[in-house]
C-alpha cells in the first residue's frame, strides 16, 4: 500500500484514467471550436489570432469529431483500467491523501467498477455515432446547425458522467462520494431528456429529474445527520464510530436517508417508479447506460456504506436491523420487477422492469454479504469474498447483454421507433444477425446456459447458499439462515422472467413484420459494431469467464 500526499508525478500515474477523461472533456470543449478568429489590441489596428470563433478550421469542422474524441477518450481510459487490473504488482492499491485526509483509494475493487463504467459508456458512445443526426457544416438549415451543436453537448455530458462515476468508485469520504454521484446524476438527467422535442423524452427526463432530485436531497440530509453523529464522513471514521457506539436511533435514521439516494440509482422498489418512463424516453444507448453503469454506481454506494461502515465488528443486533430490511427490499424488488415486466408491451419499458428485477438480485447478494458477520460460517471472510466476487461479476457482464439489448432497439429507433413489441416482429427475416444477437441477450438475461447471464446468476445464488448453510450444500435447510430463501426466490423469479424474455424471440421469428417495415433496417456501422462487441462478450464470458471471476475475487479481497 502506497500513499500520495499532494499533486506529484506518482499521483498523476495513479489517477491516469481519470485524467484521461478530464483531458478528453476539455478537448471536446475546445477542439471543435478552433477557427481563424482574431482580436484587436485596444487602441491599435493590430489584430492577433485568437483561434476561437470565426470560420472553423477544416480539420476540426466535422460534426462527428466530438463523438470520435469521446470514443477515443473512453477507449484509452478503459485500456488504462484494464492494464491496472491485469498488473499483479498494483493489487495492493494506492491512497490519495489531501490535507491529511484520505480522499481516494485506488485498488482492484475501485478499478473493477471503473471498468464497468467505462465499458458501458464506451459502447454507448460508439453506438451513438449513428444515433445522432449530423449534416454538412456549411449549411443555412437551422436544424442541421442545431444537430451539429448537439453532438458536442451529448458527448460532453457522457464524459462528465464518466468523471462523476470515477469519483464514486475511488471515494473514501461519503461527501466526496455524493459529489461524484451528483456529477454523474445531473449529466444523466440531461441525457435522458436530450431528445426533448419528443413527448416521451421530455416527460421521462422531467420525472427522472424530479424524483432523482428528491432522493438526492433526502440522501444529503442523511449525510448531515451522519456528520452530526460521528463528526466526520470518512469511511474509516464512520466504521470506527459505528463499532464503538453501535446502532443508535440517530445513526440508523441517517443511514436510512442515505440509502434512499442509492436505492433510487439502482431502481429498487419502491424508488423505481420514474425508471420505466426514463428508460422509454431516453434514446437506447442512454437507457442502456442507466441500466448498467448507473445501476452499478448506486450498488457501489450501497456496498461502501453497508459493508465498510456498518458491518465490520458491528454487533449482531446492529447488523440485523438493516440486513432484515434489505432482505425484504430485495424480495419485493425482484418480484415486482418481473411481474410488471410480464404485462409490458413496450420493449424498453419491459427492459426497465427487468432492470428493477436485477436490482433485486443484487440486493439479495448484498443481504447475504452482510450475513457473514453473524458467524454463520467458519470461514466468514472467504464467504464474503465469494458473494462480493459474484456480485461484481454479475454487474460486469450485465453491461454486455443488457446494454446490447437496448442497442438492438436503438437500430429499430433509427427506422422510426421501438415503443411496441410488434416493432420487433419479423426481425429474424429482415436482419438475421441482429435477431440472433437479440436472442442471445434475452436468453442471457433469463439465465440460460452457457451465456454469461447464467454464470453470473449461478455464482450469486451459490454464494448466497454458501453463506446461508455454512457448507454450500442444501442438506440442512432447517438449520440454514433465512437468506437461503432469497436464493430460492431468485430461482423462481428467473423462471418467471423466462416468459417475457422468450416472448421477444417468438415475436422476432414467428410474427410477420408490420406494414412498412419489411425491408432491411437503417444502416449504421458503429451501432452494429457495438452490438457485435456486446454479443461476443455475452458468449465469451459465459464460456471462458474464469479469469474475470479471478479478477473479481481479487477485487473482493481488496474491499476488506
Amino acid at each position: 500500500m502506497s500513499s500520495h500526499n499532494g499533486f506529484d508525478s506518482a499521483m498523476i500515474e495513479t489517477l491516469g484514467p481519470e485524467l484521461t477523461v478530464f483531458v478528453g472533456l476539455l478537448l471536446i470543449m475546445i477542439v471543435p471550436n478552433l477557427g481563424n478568429g482574431t482580436f484587436r489590441i485596444p487602441g491599435t489596428s493590430i489584430r492577433l489570432p485568437w483561434l476561437f470563433g470565426g470560420t472553423r478550421f477544416k480539420a476540426v469542422a466535422s460534426p462527428r469529431l466530438p463523438g470520435l474524441l469521446a470514443v477515443l477518450t473512453m477507449a484509452l481510459a478503459l485500456f488504462q483500467v484494464v492494464w491496472y487490473l491485469l498488473d499483479a504488482t498494483s493489487a495492493d492499491g494506492q491512497d490519495i491523501i489531501a490535507g491529511g485526509i484520505l480522499i481516494f483509494k485506488v485498488n482492484m475493487f475501485s478499478r473493477i467498477f471503473e471498468a464497468i463504467f467505462f465499458a458501458a459508456l464506451l459502447l454507448a458512445a460508439i453506438a451513438s455515432l449513428d444515433r445522432l443526426p449530423t449534416g454538412p457544416q456549411k449549411s443555412d438549415d437551422i436544424d442541421v446547425l442545431f444537430n451539429n451543436r448537439r453532438q458536442a453537448d451529448f458527448y460532453i455530458l457522457m464524459l462528465t458522467s464518466a468523471l462523476g462515476m470515477s469519483v464514486v468508485a475511488l471515494a473514501q469520504d461519503l461527501f466526496v462520494l455524493f459529489v461524484g454521484l451528483e456529477l454523474a446524476s445531473f449529466s444523466t438527467y440531461v441525457l435522458v431528456a436530450f431528445h426533448k422535442e419528443s413527448r416521451a423524452g421530455s416527460e421521462g427526463g422531467a420525472k427522472y429529474f424530479i424524483v432523482g432530485s428528491v432522493a438526492s436531497a433526502v440522501g444529503l440530509y442523511g449525510l448531515s445527520m451522519l456528520y452530526l453523529w460521528a463528526g466526520s464522513l470518512q469511511f474509516d471514521v464512520l466504521a470506527t464510530t459505528w463499532a464503538e457506539k453501535g446502532a443508535t436511533s440517530l445513526s440508523m435514521m441517517a443511514l436510512g436517508f442515505v440509502l434512499v439516494g442509492f436505492a433510487f440509482k439502482i431502481s429498487a422498489a419502491p424508488f423505481h417508479f420514474a425508471a420505466p418512463d426514463a428508460y422509454s424516453g431516453a434514446n437506447s444507448p442512454v437507457a442502456g447506460v442507466l441500466a448498467t453503469a448507473s445501476k452499478a454506481m448506486g450498488m457501489l454506494g450501497l456496498m461502501r456504506v453497508l459493508l465498510i461502515i456498518t458491518v465490520p465488528e458491528a454487533n449482531a443486533d446492529g447488523s440485523a436491523v438493516w440486513i432484515g430490511l434489505l432482505g425484504v427490499l430485495a424480495a419485493v424488488t425482484m418480484t415486482w420487477g418481473n411481474i410488471a415486466a410480464l404485462g409490458s408491451e413496450n420493449p424498453k419499458r419491459m427492459l426497465a422492469y427487468s432492470s428493477v428485477a436485477h436490482a433485486g438480485y443484487m440486493l439479495a447478494a448484498l443481504t447475504a454479504i452482510g450475513a457473514w458477520n453473524w458467524g454463520l460460517v467458519d470461514n466468514a471472510g472467504d464467504a464474503m469474498d465469494v458473494v462480493v466476487a459474484a456480485l461484481l461479476f454479475h454487474m460486469f457482464v450485465l453491461v454486455f447483454f443488457k446494454l446490447g439489448a437496448f442497442l438492438v432497439l436503438g437500430v429499430l429507433e433509427m427506422e422510426g421507433g421501438a415503443s411496441r413489441l410488434s416493432s420487433l416482429a419479423g426481425l429474424g427475416k429482415r436482419e438475421p444477425l441482429l435477431a440472433v444477437a437479440m436472442f442471445l441477450f434475452m436468453i442471457s438475461l433469463a439465465g440460460v446456459p452457457p451465456m454469461a447471464g447464467f454464470l453470473s446468476k449461478l455464482l450469486v445464488i451459490m454464494g448466497i447458499v454458501e453463506v446461508a448453510t455454512g457448507t454450500g450444500s442444501l442438506s440442512s435447510i432447517g438449520d440454514a439462515h433465512w437468506v437461503w430463501w432469497l436464493a430460492l426466490l431468485m430461482v423462481i423469479n428467473s423462471a418467471i422472467s423466462m416468459f417475457y424474455y422468450l416472448r421477444i424471440g417468438v415475436v422476432m421469428y414467428f410474427h410477420e413484420p408490420e406494414e412498412g417495415r419489411r425491408g432491411p433496417l437503417a444502416s449504421g456501422a458503429s451501432i452494429r459494431v457495438a452490438i457485435a462487441l456486446c454479443a461476443i462478450g455475452t458468449v465469451a464470458f459465459g464460456l471462458v469467464g474464469g479469469e474475470l471471476i479471478d479478477l473479481c475475487r481479487d477485487a473482493a479481497e481488496s474491499l476488506r
